[in-house]
Formats: C-alpha cells, structure tokens, sequence
C-alpha cells in the first residue's frame, strides 16, 4: 500500500472591457482593479482542472502501538497493545477521552469524559496519601505513560505497579448521601474474557 500527494489546479477565467489608451494601460487598470477585488473570480469563471501526482510514499503496515493497562469495571486490570489514534483511544474508553494525571508517576489515566453524566458503572476511586478516596472513574480507563509530548508506553515497572494499585476491583454503594466503596469479592470477579462472553438475559427470562 502506497500514499499518494496529487495536486490540484483549478484554472479560473473572465474577461472584462475596459477603456483605456493602450493594451498595457489596459492591463495595468484590470490588475489594480483585481487587486482591490474589484474583481472576483469564482465558480462562474471555472474553465479547467488539472491533476497531477507531486508525492509518492510508502506505507507501513506495522502500525505504532502502546502497551497499556485496561481497567473495567468488576474485573481485574489487563495488559492490553492499543493503537495511537484518537479513535483507538476512543473505542477502549466508550466515548470522548479525557485525561487526569493523579499520580507523581509519567503515567496518566485515559477515561471517558462523560462516563459520570452516562451514567457507565463505577470503576476504581482515586484516593489521596492518606487513602481518602476523593473522586472516583466511571466506566472503562486506561493507565498510559506519558512521553515528551504525548502518551507513551508503560514501562514494565509501571504497569506492575498500576495493576497492583488498580488490581482489586472496586463495589460502589450509595447510603443516603454517602457512597461507600467496598473490594468487590474475589469470587465476584469476572475475568475481561467472561465479561466478553456474559450476555444479558433473554427478555422472557428478566
């Protein structure tokens, strides 16, 4: 597979009347006149295109990937290789991405920016030095590192560092205006392959 770079050129015309005492003051009156757009050329005055191939590139067929940690809600975290399109990005998380960066670590968290406001599952908290949970990701994240200028690979001492800290999956439940957060049971965890292969009960079965 190869990337081509072809030009386009598009070739505009019109012809206008003006009066003048020679051909060259002619011309010269039309160019100041073009210059002010006193004259406009557009669709109207279309006579011509042409193309013509300026570039020629090859393709790799080995597309860039991130070694990363995949965290979903009710399971334990997954060493996954994701592509580095914003699309890529996008489709693991279920949506528009956003990035927080709670960790002295070069490590960032790569969730869906509207996993709260969707109404997605509760994941993990975030907790401060203490162990003070202060916020919490809903929905599927990511764990990525953080390169010079964009997100990078984890580091294998990274990424056995985060799934540990991310390792036990988290129960989210609401006491009046209290949330409390419990380790989910190890017995109540699906593996990513069982929550791939878990389908929703038939209608006749609910």
């Amino acid at each position: 597979m190869k990337k081509f770079d072809v030009e386009i050129t598009e070739t505009l015309q019109r012809t206008v009347s003006v009066e003048a005492t020679s051909q060259e003051e002619a011309e010269r009156m039309v160019t100041e006149a073009w210059n002010n757009d006193d004259y406009v050329l557009d669709s109207k005055d279309f006579i011509d295109v042409a193309f013509k191939t300026v570039g020629e590139h090859e393709l790799s067929e080995n597309k860039e990937k991130l070694d990363v940690l995949l965290v979903q809600p009710g399971a334990y975290p997954q060493k996954v290789s994701i592509g580095t399109d914003l699309k890529d990005l996008q489709d693991a998380v279920g949506g528009t991405i956003a990035a927080v960066y709670p960790f002295a670590d070069p490590v960032a968290i790569v969730c869906n920016d509207e996993g709260k406001l969707e109404g997605l599952p509760m994941n993990r908290a975030l907790r401060d030095e203490h162990g003070q949970a202060y916020d919490a990701i809903a929905g599927t994240f990511l764990v990525v590192g953080l390169g010079e200028e964009d997100f990078a690979s984890l580091s294998p001492e990274l990424a056995q560092k985060y799934e540990e800290h991310f390792h036990q999956p988290e129960t989210f439940i609401k006491l009046g205006s209290h949330l409390v957060i419990l380790p989910t049971p190890d017995e109540a965890v699906q593996t990513t392959e069982e929550k791939a292969h878990t389908k929703p009960p038939a209608e006749h079965d609910r």
